[in-house]
């Protein structure tokens, strides 16, 4: 089969039951990332898919001054590990749709379907993974 094929493969290779139940939980998954986005950032009106932490505000006294710098600052990296992975749910979806879903990145064999069901947003099969964090 062709490189560029890749697409008419995830179809051809996955039962369409089994695309639609990764589907609900990749939509699962994002709507519960949008979610926790929700309870500490504000959507960015100017990027797609980004989020800005918002700054707490507990009061004007010292202590209270010091827990929202420090709040403020856990949440930014709460805030970039949220956004990595809703992009990466986000980016799984439209593979979905265009049909080049659970084809690996470096091989372009399908990725088993065990591992998309653990981990939905591989974009990796586990051979080439192995190889890649040089876990022989």
């Amino acid at each position: 089969m062709p490189k560029n094929s890749s697409a008419t493969r995830s179809i051809a290779v996955f039962s369409a039951d089994f695309l639609s139940k990764i589907k609900g939980l990749l939509s699962q998954e994002e709507a519960k990332l949008e979610h926790g986005l929700a309870g500490f950032t504000k959507k960015n009106p100017h990027v797609a898919d980004d989020f800005n932490s918002t700054f707490p505000d507990y009061g004007d006294k010292d202590d209270e001054n010091a827990a929202e710098v420090a709040e403020y600052a856990a949440n930014l990296s709460i805030e970039q590990d949220l956004e990595r992975l809703l992009r990466d749910v986000k980016r799984a979806l439209q593979q979905l749709k265009d049909g080049s879903y659970g084809i690996c990145k470096y091989c372009h064999q399908p990725i088993e379907e065990r591992r998309l069901l653990a981990r939905p947003t591989s974009s990796a099969c586990v051979e080439c993974k192995k190889t890649i964090t040089q876990e022989v």
